[in-house]
């Protein structure tokens, strides 16, 4: 017997919500235990989430770097850092550098 492809988008709802529901009670749970364990042992935000490395990764995705290469004739500059630009390729870049 096979089952209709509404049949079938029935019982996928049917699923989702039992998941759902599962996922909600579930993490009801592991809250409950995360604060537990946050009271007994006193800990602090720093504790549990240091900024050490998600920071410097945060941190350094907007760091601007100093451009090293300057175009004399527009004055486009280019830092040395990617895909270098049309006016330095195949060039000297030390006649370039700032």
């Amino acid at each position: 017997m096979t089952t209709s492809y509404k049949e079938l988008l029935k019982q996928r709802e049917a699923l989702e919500q039992q998941i759902n529901e599962a996922r909600r009670r579930e993490l009801t749970s592991a809250i409950a235990q995360v604060r537990d364990l946050v009271a007994e042992y006193g800990l602090t935000q720093q504790d549990v989430f240091p900024a050490g490395r998600a920071g410097r990764v945060a941190a350094a995705g907007g760091v601007k770097v100093a451009p090293k290469y300057r175009d004399p004739v527009t004055g486009q500059t280019w830092t040395g850092r990617g895909k270098a630009p049309k006016w330095i390729q195949n060039e000297d870049r030390e006649k370039f550098a700032i």
